[in-house]
């Protein structure tokens, strides 16, 4: 997913498809609901509180270039940049709205009220293909990145201005895990060392039980002595 902190810096649909396959991806393309919900949770991930990141729609591989069928009603003319046969649709109400609106992003405007454009957070949008988006690239699994980079996908503009985040599918609960496994051996150092403490603390506490004398028996030791004319 690539995202550029300044509008001035984000690409028309050309250009992003251009980027994507330059380093061995394309646009991407959704098979069905799952890989959207995916898209989606990947999204939110990257779109934390904290993370400098908030509205701005992405480009995908959606469009409707002129070629190869020309008939029938528009919705139909739009086809997958990659190829792909996919019938998956995702449009929010009354899109496409065609025309001179060829390209389709993913709509991102989180901060929107709900009146203006709120409820269709994800939901896709033919576009202008000359205006400026984020955009989404699909990889084959042995290309994709397996860690998350920060580096420009153009080259062409200057390094300051724009920011790519790739964002892998590794989810919340692995994550989870290569934080919790390491403390294991932690957890049970600590508990070993309180348990000797305690132990110890016991152990000490019964020996000055048996030392210490008996109140009762001083009297006792004292009273005796005074009747046998012992005591001065």
């Amino acid at each position: 997913m690539a995202y550029f902190h300044e509008l001035s810096s984000r690409v028309s649909f050309q250009e992003a498809r251009l980027a994507c396959e330059s380093e061995g991806g394309v646009l991407l393309s959704l098979e069905n609901e799952a890989e959207q919900k995916l898209i989606e949770s990947m999204l939110q991930n990257l779109t934390k509180p904290g993370t400098g990141i908030s509205d701005g729609d992405f480009w995908i591989g959606l469009w409707r270039n002129g070629n190869g069928q020309t008939s029938g009603a528009c919705p139909d003319l739009y086809q997958w940049s990659d190829g792909s046969s996919s019938q998956y649709r995702n449009w929010y109400t009354d899109e496409p709205s065609c025309g001179s609106e060829k390209c389709v992003v993913m709509y991102h405007q989180p901060t929107a009220n709900p009146g203006l454009g709120g409820p269709y957070l994800y939901q896709w949008n033919d576009d202008r293909c000359n205006m400026k988006h984020n955009y989404i690239c699909k990889y084959e699994p042995e290309i994709n990145p397996t860690t998350p980079v920060e580096k420009p996908y153009l080259t062409n503009q200057p390094e300051d201005t724009h920011q790519n985040v790739v964002v892998t599918e590794a989810g919340i609960i692995p994550n989870l895990i290569y934080v919790v496994i390491p403390t294991i051996p932690l957890l049970l150092l600590i508990l070993v060392a309180f348990g000797t403490c305690c132990f110890q603390m016991l152990h000490k506490s019964k020996g000055r039980t048996k030392t210490s004398p008996n109140q009762s028996t001083l009297w006792i030791s004292k009273s005796t002595r005074k009747e046998s004319g012992m005591e001065v």
